[in-house]
């Protein structure tokens, strides 16, 4: 592989980190609140959408932003306020620690794990934690019924998730993201190599199981009943108010573009396009420039992910409870189970 002249001193990295962290995280995140909640929304209902604050609107984010830290911090009087006022910071961190092992180039990553894909599977449960402690430490009958239902939700669609994933990992032969990225680029499908092996053409089903897992993990219609504002009041988020509110409304849709970056890593070939192209036969003959272009490739993919996702949201209804748990538990595991299995066969046949 390719290797960066500049050394970095340990610190260096750190602060590097940091910054490109909150950078991977935030920014896609603002752009997916302009494209898709601002404009794409209000084009799908027929609304202008924000005008007045900048260039079509474009500043209206920091507007509603700079509203809610206006706000007060109020807590009621019976919740558990420690719990009750750290829970939406767990649902970020788990945000930030997801976007580490996602590969933007071939050298342009937070971390290089060889267990990546086990890695964001178990931290991307970590939502669920913070959910719940928000539902529980509000002390509202309807807070604790949303985070109830959101935990029995995650839950029964992070097994579909994972499962999904195996077919990829067992394809790829790793749980490397990187070389999940290498193979897709460089590997041949039905002979034909000049395309590249995306997993998308392979693994549909396995995309499709994980692109619904992702719906419901983001609690978004048609699987929002933990937010049911017509009944729940927005559910576990019902008592927060200013900046906690708005660590709540930032985490969905930064984890939104992150499970977006996830899937475009595993399905849609990541940050490179078919090696071939340029006569390269491995990582290791990928050019320095693909840490410059890998990122843009890469946001470009996840943003057409983030519009399925969007576009999904705002046109279907919500699925009572027993569908939602029997569409989990009848239909997706079963069919990700079948997925494994041809998979597992194909692999040891071809």
């Amino acid at each position: 592989m390719s290797q960066l002249a500049i050394e970095i001193p340990y610190w260096g990295q750190s602060i590097f980190r940091v910054v490109g962290g909150l950078v991977a995280v935030l920014l896609p995140a603002g752009g997916i609140v302009y494209l898709f909640l601002f404009k794409m929304m209000s084009f799908m209902q027929s609304r202008l959408g924000p005008m007045e604050a900048g260039p079509y609107g474009s500043m209206q984010l920091l507007a509603e932003v700079g509203k809610w830290m206006q706000k007060e911090d109020i807590a009621p009087d019976n919740a558990d306020k420690p719990i009750f006022k750290i829970a939406p910071l767990i649902v970020l961190l788990s945000t930030f620690l997801l976007i580490v092992v996602v590969p933007f180039g071939p050298d342009a990553y937070f971390t290089n794990f060889d267990t990546g894909v086990f890695y964001f599977l178990a931290v991307g449960s970590i939502s669920v934690l913070g959910i719940l402690l928000a539902g529980w430490a509000s002390a509202n009958k309807y807070s604790l019924l949303g985070g109830l239902r959101a935990a029995g939700q995650l839950i029964a669609y992070e097994l579909p998730m994972v499962l999904a994933t195996l077919g990829v990992v067992i394809q790829a032969g790793s749980m490397n993201l990187n070389r999940i990225v290498e193979v897709q680029n460089t590997g041949e499908i039905f002979g034909v190599g000049f395309l590249g092996n995306p997993f998308i053409l392979t693994q549909f089903v396995g995309f499709m199981i994980f692109m619904i897992a992702v719906q419901a993990e983001l609690t978004q219609a048609p699987f929002d009943m933990p937010i049911a504002e017509s009944e729940l009041v927005s559910g576990y988020m019902t008592e927060y108010t200013g900046f906690r509110f708005l660590i709540f409304f930032i985490a969905e849709f930064a984890t939104a573009g992150v499970f977006a970056f996830i899937a475009s890593v595993l399905f849609l070939g990541g940050w490179g396009v078919p090696f071939q192209w340029f006569g390269w036969e491995n990582l290791d003959e990928v050019a320095w420039w693909m840490n410059l272009v890998g990122p843009l490739i890469l946001a470009t993919k996840m943003f057409i992910l983030v519009g399925i996702i969007m576009w999904v949201r705002f046109s279907y209804p919500r699925f009572r409870e027993d569908q939602l748990q029997t569409f989990a538990w009848k239909f997706l595991i079963p069919i990700s189970l079948a997925n494994i299995a041809v998979t597992a066969i194909l692999k040891v046949a071809i």
